[in-house]
């Protein structure tokens, strides 16, 4: 039982709470029951469980080493307002490259619950992986983390240049299409190819000009009342679901 703040152990895992941390170890904390077994259903791997003492313990867990840990330890190396009791260490895993048809490419967008929710949605869309660009939030930012509410475990998601990553999906067939308001078609009036990437940007800035420069097709969703824009990320599901609907 870790009862100090000042034990080595907690003073390792409050590190990761910071990119650079998280980088050099090659891991990072997830809280909760359901994000700790979805990372075990899609064979991630479990470093460290950190059990709150007298928290329930899922049989599930059964063939984990736990570390046990007083209520006010887990509170600080936890960031949410009530935790559950669990919390664990969890190896970054490195996705590979398939054959993919549909991606979603991702450049500079910094809001964690945003990419966050855009990662679920990719997940939920039936998307084949996600590519983050430079200047993006952290993948495994805690916020970022709980706002996949455990997609991050089922999608492959890369982090890379966009600009060389568009030219690789070019040559591979991929017709990419921006998210953009200058120049752009409406989207229902495009025809789906069979291999495409959508990019979505910043939250205010949008997409790099050099980037939407490279893109096959500049796309708008079209607003009908007075809002100026969409959240970047109800505009991401609009256009995710619009692009898997093409398939069925």
């Amino acid at each position: 039982m870790i009862t100090s703040v000042q034990n080595n152990k907690v003073k390792q895992w409050n590190k990761l709470k910071k990119r650079k941390d998280r980088n050099n170890t090659k891991t990072f904390l997830v809280e909760g029951y359901h994000l700790i077994q979805e990372a075990i259903n899609s064979n991630w791997h479990l470093q460290e469980v950190i059990i709150q003492e007298g928290a329930t313990v899922p049989d599930w867990l059964a063939d984990y080493e736990l570390t046990y840990v007083s209520d006010h330890v887990l509170k600080a190396i936890t960031d949410t307002k009530t935790p559950q009791g669990i919390a664990a260490v969890v190896e970054m895993k490195q996705p590979e490259w398939a054959d993919f048809n549909q991606l979603l490419l991702v450049d500079a967008v910094q809001d964690p619950g945003n990419l966050g929710t855009m990662i679920r949605t990719a997940d939920a869309a039936g998307f084949d992986g996600v590519v983050l660009g430079e200047g993006t939030v952290d993948l495994f930012n805690d916020k970022v983390v709980r706002a996949t509410q455990g997609s991050l475990f089922h999608l492959p998601i890369f982090q890379a240049s966009l600009e060389e990553k568009m030219v690789t999906l070019q040559d591979q067939g991929f017709e990419i299409w921006a998210a953009t308001l200058e120049g752009a078609k409406p989207y229902p009036s495009l025809h789906v190819p069979d291999k495409v990437a959508l990019i979505v940007g910043n939250e205010g800035a949008g997409i790099a000009s050099s980037i939407v420069q490279s893109a096959d097709q500049k796309v708008h969703i079209p607003i009908y009342g007075a809002a100026e824009s969409l959240n970047v990320s109800v505009a991401t599901g609009i256009l995710l679901y619009h692009l898997a609907s093409s398939r069925n």
